[in-house]
């Protein structure tokens, strides 16, 4: 039972958690069978973008902690990624787009006013949890990436059918991260099978995946709640919190 398992066996381990991934979660396959009003879209871009602007604080945490050169330099391009450089707008830029091809105003989605607490609390939760782990750790947390490519192109497939409304420019953050998530899975994949080499440290490494599917998870969670029953965070408080 405490025999490691191969490179090859671990890697089929993390790769079959993605049955539990958010693409099966019921908020994201409604949007992706276009149920899902204009609403429900909104909320979900907006709260999402909460997401992309802590990714690179993220990825400045693991590179503040991380002691290997060759590590921080090839990863370093995450954060590029989303926060753009000379001549590149990035993905932070690609999702505002998203935001006003939905029909929101960059104003709107920049305030966070739309931000769920459930939404926050799971994002902060991801970031804190970056800061003070290990650099490989951190790494293996974003391993979600593995099942990141199928969820962008199913929106690509399915989203301009069923969400006429959507003006086409805002697809562009989903075409990006096609190419993007395939070239950073190959190497935080390559940190977390190098690194967990014991059966204990390859249990480990599955429960900080498990975390970061938690997390995504999560975030679906506050806004199924509130946009789909209705039922956005203190619904059944009085209104008159003063006292």
């Amino acid at each position: 039972m405490n025999t490691p398992l191969t490179k090859q066996q671990f890697e089929q381990a993390l790769r079959a958690k993605g049955r539990l991934y958010h693409i099966y979660h019921p908020f994201q396959v409604r949007m992706n069978q276009g149920l899902c009003t204009q609403q429900e879209i909104q909320g979900w871009v907006a709260n999402r973008y909460y997401y992309q602007v802590n990714i690179p604080l993220k990825d400045a945490a693991i590179l503040a902690n991380c002691t290997d050169r060759d590590v921080r330099r090839e990863w370093v391009q995450r954060i590029l990624d989303h926060d753009g450089a000379d001549g590149e707008e990035g993905g932070i830029e690609a999702w505002l787009r998203l935001g006003e091809a939905v029909g929101m105003s960059r104003e709107d989605i920049v305030s966070q006013q739309r931000v769920l607490p459930g939404v926050r609390f799971a994002c902060d939760a991801y970031v804190n949890f970056a800061r003070r782990a290990s650099w490989q750790e951190a790494a293996c947390s974003s391993l979600t990436e593995l099942f990141a490519p199928e969820i962008h192109r199913s929106r690509l497939d399915n989203w301009p059918q069923h969400y006429r409304w959507i003006e086409p420019q805002g697809y562009q953050y989903f075409q990006s991260r096609l190419s993007q998530a395939r070239r950073d899975v190959e190497h935080g994949l390559r940190i977390t099978l190098d690194y967990f080499e014991t059966r204990e440290a390859q249990n480990h490494a599955l429960s900080i995946l498990q975390f970061k599917l938690d997390v995504l998870w999560s975030m679906l969670d506050a806004m199924h709640m509130a946009y789909v029953h209705q039922q956005p965070p203190f619904h059944s408080c009085p209104l008159d919190v003063s006292h």
